[in-house]
């Protein structure tokens, strides 16, 4: 039984320092953006992650992206 997969949407995730511990490790938080559209480059994902917290007073740490599948029985 072979199973296809259908590309569904993706979200983007950016991971930022929102401070740090009183012993200096810092503390991160993370802001996602749902339904990205699936066809959506990552270099144009990470320039408007990178855009969005170049506005922010935090500083971005990390540019993830979740992509969500639709597994189907042929």
């Amino acid at each position: 039984m072979p199973i296809i997969t259908e590309s569904l949407n993706s979200t983007l995730v950016a991971v930022y320092q929102s401070g740090s511990t009183p012993t200096g490790s810092p503390v991160t938080r993370q802001k996602s953006l749902n339904y990205v559209r699936s066809d959506a480059s990552e270099e144009a994902l990470y320039d408007v992650a990178r855009a969005l917290f170049s506005l922010s007073l935090h500083p971005l740490l990390e540019v993830l992206q979740r992509k969500n599948f639709r597994l189907i029985e042929e």
